[in-house]
């Protein structure tokens, strides 16, 4: 039986919750980490030839009820529950497209309006698509490239930069995993996963998980090869205009990040001086958050 979205995610988030975290007895020895199919469906409230069907993809469109019942058996937050309600076909995907994406130029300006706060804007595959000068300079450790799933995963200097790599990196599959949902015939979102997932493990391994969830906000620690470390609260905002795109800002969370911005910002305007006298065509340095 062919695999589909929906059957994949039931499989995976079933496996994730422990029959104690769900109130089942436990008697003898079980085979499975996590839920047996039976114990869903009886939670749930439906038979258990309904649910194998939904997870060997014979059902392809549960209803809304269903869907709930299931959330809560499962125990999804609500961007889990919003990424099941979309491969289910029961909320509406932002749109298709297949030519390259673009910031407006509005927001591309707004960004150059904050010269002491570094912000970026992300496209539907985690391709960074805009970022001002602070967020250059935060970013330029990386090699050249534009894109956070590769980059976190791909690059060796991602793990030296993020201090919390491991948690970095669980929450970029999350936010990767609801933006997929989201775009599932985006080329770009697919040409991203075949590739990270062929060259990582580590990233395979959290996206079998099925976690979903969005970038929200948050505190991310840093270490900059110029300033030392950083830690940054960060916000972020979807761009109605755009469908899928975007902006992360960041500000300080401690005087002594704040410092370290400012010199950041001192080392950046430095750099861009000395940079207006380089020979036309000279690649611009890479940088992804």
């Amino acid at each position: 039986m062919a695999s589909t979205p929906l059957g994949d995610f039931l499989r995976g988030r079933r496996a994730r919750v422990t029959p104690h975290a769900a109130g089942v007895p436990v008697v003898g020895v079980r085979r499975v980490p996590g839920l047996r199919r039976e114990e869903v469906a009886m939670l749930a409230g439906m038979s258990v030839d309904y649910y194998v069907r939904l997870e060997q993809g014979r059902e392809r469109h549960p209803s809304a009820q269903v869907l709930d019942a299931l959330s809560q058996v499962l125990q999804l937050d609500d961007d889990a529950r919003l990424h099941l309600y979309r491969i289910a076909g029961l909320a509406p995907a932002p749109g298709r497209s297949t030519l390259p994406e673009q910031v407006d130029a509005g927001l591309a300006d707004l960004l150059d309006r904050w010269p002491d706060t570094p912000a970026i804007v992300v496209g539907r595959a985690y391709d960074v698509l805009a970022t001002n000068a602070l967020a250059g300079a935060l970013f330029d450790g990386f090699d050249d490239g534009a894109n956070l799933v590769l980059a976190v995963f791909l690059d060796p200097a991602a793990r030296t930069f993020y201090p919390d790599w491991d948690e970095v990196a669980s929450r970029t599959v999350a936010g990767f995993r609801l933006l997929h949902g989201a775009f599932p015939h985006d080329p770009r979102i697919g040409e991203v996963l075949r590739t990270v997932t062929a060259q990582s493990t580590e990233f395979a391994d959290r996206w079998a998980r099925h976690d979903a969830r969005g970038k929200g906000h948050g505190t991310k620690r840093f270490h900059h090869p110029d300033v030392g470390g950083l830690t940054l609260r960060m916000q972020t905002f979807d761009v109605p205009a755009s469908p899928g795109q975007q902006l992360v800002v960041y500000h300080a969370h401690d005087e002594s990040s704040a410092e370290a911005l400012r010199l950041l910002g001192s080392l950046a305007a430095t750099r861009s001086a000395s940079q207006a006298w380089a020979p036309p065509g000279r690649p611009p340095s890479g940088g992804l958050p």
